[in-house]
């Protein structure tokens, strides 16, 4: 274990609050971004619907790709803590860049390359500062995952709030600074962080029980599948959902009010936060008792509780003369984040567990190429909206998360037996997921 491990904050590694809030500013920068990216396109370049969804799911896409070369890169040539500041770097230029019109499909471009170097670069750097029979380590990737929500959530507040009611530029802008925010703690964090492994030494080490065969391989491919036909329906919120908002829902509140159309992006990250206390405190309780279901039934369930939420807009959409309230879109999160977190932070955590010595920023960039293909082929299903309407649209897309499910839910098995192989000292009814996680 790294003597950097030693220190503690809140009882975790020092280290692992220098990545979480180094995290929280990249994805504050990143939705930040995101949150005015559609309206920006359709309100000021004056793209139709279809092409700002393309755009859309090309740009969302693409920096999910770019962490395969990457997460290759950093294991074997740059090394994970040089890849987080060149990448934090370009990112941060390319978000300054968005303040010129002309820079547009340059500066996603930039971002995206970035992207690609951060993105595995960080979260790989969590396991190494644990022993491998250190307790705390099963909790670290949902610590992490709190890190992610909270820039989600202060980022349409912020650079949404900045962009709908003083400029395009001034949002743009602020999740530039973001992204620098971020670099800085990242640096003068850096003596609590582990060193990075020698590359060559690393790439033929043993894999202290993660085996890195083919199966492994395929079975985590699989998972990866699933997810891309999920993410299909959950990327929907930052692009065809943010529009029927827009059109459909009445934001009004008391006194002529209106909430904002960005705020309604802070909603997933701020149910993150209320639901995840609960939801880990019902899997510990669970797993004392020998009952905690499996990652994959996890992961099932929550792609059903995600076909339900858009279940629920079809059927409102379907029944509703005019615009409906904003209620029913915050129900609709509530359904949707608590699908959310039986899916992203069980994938993440699956992926990190199981990922072979020496390559584990590459196995990372795999989790992610999931949300590669699936915001690339959420983008293209998103074209349709225009054409088939807001019901059958949702209704389409209950039943891509619900095929994801079932997907998942014949994996069940396969994965069970591999975790029990990467887990020394299990049997058959410890392959489970950690609850935290």
């Amino acid at each position: 274990m790294n003597g950097v491990a030693d220190k503690t904050w809140f009882g975790q590694p020092r280290g692992l609050t220098v990545l979480f809030l180094t995290e929280m500013w990249e994805k504050f920068s990143f939705y930040g971004m995101r949150a005015l990216l559609v309206y920006y396109m359709t309100k000021a370049l004056m793209f139709d619907q279809a092409r700002a969804s393309l755009v859309y799911g090309l740009y969302t896409a693409v920096v999910y790709f770019t962490p395969i070369i990457g997460g290759a890169v950093s294991d074997r040539w740059l090394g994970r803590r040089r890849a987080v500041i060149a990448g934090g770097s370009i990112m941060a230029l390319g978000h300054f860049m968005m303040a010129s019109e002309t820079l547009f499909f340059s500066a996603l471009a930039v971002i995206a390359i970035g992207n690609g170097l951060f993105l595995p670069s960080l979260p790989s750097q969590i396991s190494r500062l644990y022993a491998p029979e250190d307790p705390r380590r099963t909790s670290a990737y949902n610590v992490y995952y709190v890190g992610i929500n909270l820039g989600a959530f202060l980022a349409p507040l912020a650079c949404g709030t900045l962009g709908e009611l003083y400029g395009w530029h001034w949002g743009f802008g602020a999740a530039g600074l973001g992204m620098m925010a971020g670099l800085c703690l990242y640096v003068a964090g850096r003596r609590y962080l582990p060193p990075d492994p020698p590359r060559l030494l690393e790439t033929v080490e043993p894999a202290d029980g993660k085996p890195a065969s083919s199966q492994t391989f395929l079975l985590l491919g699989g998972v990866a599948l699933a997810v891309v036909v999920f993410r299909i329906a959950y990327e929907q919120t930052g692009n065809t959902l943010a529009l029927w908002a827009d059109a459909n829902v009445d934001r009004s509140l008391v006194g002529g009010w209106s909430i904002p159309m960005t705020w309604f992006q802070s909603l997933n990250p701020l149910l993150v936060f209320l639901l995840t206390p609960p939801l880990v405190a019902y899997w510990t309780r669970r797993a004392a008792r020998g009952a905690e279901p499996s990652s994959m039934v996890k992961m099932a369930l929550g792609a059903g509780v995600a076909a339900c939420a858009f279940a629920l807009l079809a059927t409102v959409s379907a029944a509703g003369a005019g615009q409906v309230s904003w209620i029913w879109l915050v129900i609709f999160f509530v359904l949707l984040t608590a699908g959310e977190l039986l899916i992203l932070p069980v994938g993440l955590g699956l992926f990190g567990r199981l990922a072979p010595a020496g390559l584990a920023a590459t196995t990372i960039a795999a989790w992610f190429f999931a949300a590669f293909a699936g915001n690339l082929f959420a983008g293209l299903a998103g074209m349709a909206w225009a054409q088939i309407g807001p019901t059958l649209f949702f209704t389409l897309m209950a039943a891509t998360a619900a095929a994801a499910g079932m997907a998942l839910l014949c994996l069940d098995r396969p994965i069970r037996r591999l975790e029990g192989l990467a887990a020394p000292g299990s049997s058959p009814s410890e392959d489970r997921c950690e609850a935290s996680i």
